[in-house]
């Protein structure tokens, strides 16, 4: 039994209710999970921490367009620091030097990041998020952060047709884009794992 079949089997009665109920719609939210945070399934938060200009402008190619090398570098191994710029005044954030950044930063199975949507995830889950962003990381709470975030952007429409590659621009992006397919980030591992609990899902519910 996979760690996705486990999780979806503790907590089948959330899923139920949130509309989980064909093994399309688990496939794609399972396997866009393990793009974010591996096989293990096991919730985190961003860690922020770079080593190299390359994987810096990678990750984050607005905050570093235009600026200069010695400037990507300023921010290399620096979690708070990198962070706090890269966040800074987007998704409800203040600026740099407010520390939303790295407070706010992702968490969660599908990383949730920004004061916005931990503002809204508190207010529609009644659990504050907000105060505590490191509820994240708690299993129980990440599992209904997580669903919560994929009705929030109207995923399942996305995984009746299975789309994984909107599915991979919402969650990895924020935003469905529609130029190049495939290029959010660990689209790779998204659609091996998506095809491969598909098949245990429906055999599964076979049973």
């Amino acid at each position: 039994m996979s760690k996705a079949t486990d999780l979806y089997l503790k907590y089948k009665t959330i899923f139920t209710k949130s509309g989980f109920v064909t093994p399309e719609r688990l496939a794609c939210f399972w396997g866009r999970a393990i793009a974010e945070v591996g096989e293990s399934l096991k919730a985190r938060r961003e860690s922020g921490y770079y080593k190299t200009i390359e994987s810096a402008r990678a990750t984050f190619y607005s905050p570093f367009k235009n600026k200069s090398d010695d400037f990507v570098r300023s921010y290399l191994f620096n979690s708070k620091k990198m962070l706090n710029y890269v966040y800074a005044n987007r998704m409800g954030n203040g600026s740099g030097s407010s520390g939303d950044g790295y407070k706010n930063r992702g968490g969660g199975i599908f990383q949730i990041t920004g004061k916005n949507n931990l503002k809204k995830l508190s207010q529609d889950t009644g659990i504050d998020f907000s105060s505590n962003p490191d509820l994240l990381i708690n299993e129980d709470e990440s599992i209904i952060a997580s669903i919560w975030y994929w009705n929030e952007n109207k995923l399942h429409y996305y995984a009746d047709r299975m789309n994984i590659d909107a599915i991979g621009d919402i969650v990895n992006k924020g935003k469905l884009t529609v130029k190049n397919y495939g290029d959010a980030h660990g689209f790779d591992i998204q659609k091996k794992a998506t095809q491969k609990i598909l098949m245990e899902f429906k055999d599964l519910m076979k049973k």
